[in-house]
């Protein structure tokens, strides 16, 4: 299963400390749209928010993981609802995605630029650790 990941406590920079953090306005914006859509493959994906993902130079900042598969972490997002849906739909993609590589054109146009990084799946180890672990 697919899991995405939205910075709760991500403020853009000279966002006014007593307003809101934009990365709480995306999550519920991303609840609300999985919610109401009524759409089964949304709601196949587990949303959750975290504070802070260190992205803070780049908020609002989102994620997908997934056991075995590449992970992402997006940044420069806007707490909308046409924003929420393109995560969403990347979230399906990701999770559709054997190894869940994300090819630039197949993503959503909003996810096709702001990537922060691509982290390779974790490794599963049979016989003792990974080669290069110490």
């Amino acid at each position: 299963m697919t899991e995405l990941i939205i910075c709760t406590t991500c403020r853009p920079l000279h966002h006014p400390p007593e307003q809101r953090a934009s990365g709480e306005l995306l999550l519920e914006a991303v609840q609300a749209e999985q919610a109401f859509s009524g759409r089964s493959d949304w709601a196949a994906v587990r949303v959750r928010g975290v504070a802070c993902m260190a992205g803070c130079s780049h908020a609002c900042t989102a994620a997908f993981q997934a056991e075995g598969k590449h992970s992402y972490q997006f940044g420069d997002l806007h707490p909308q609802a046409d924003t929420a849906r393109q995560l969403l739909d990347c979230a399906v993609l990701h999770q559709q995605v054997t190894d869940g590589s994300l090819a630039r054109e197949a993503r959503p146009p909003l996810l096709r630029n702001g990537m922060l990084c691509r982290l390779p799946p974790i490794l599963a180890s049979v016989n003792g650790p990974a080669v290069g672990t110490p």
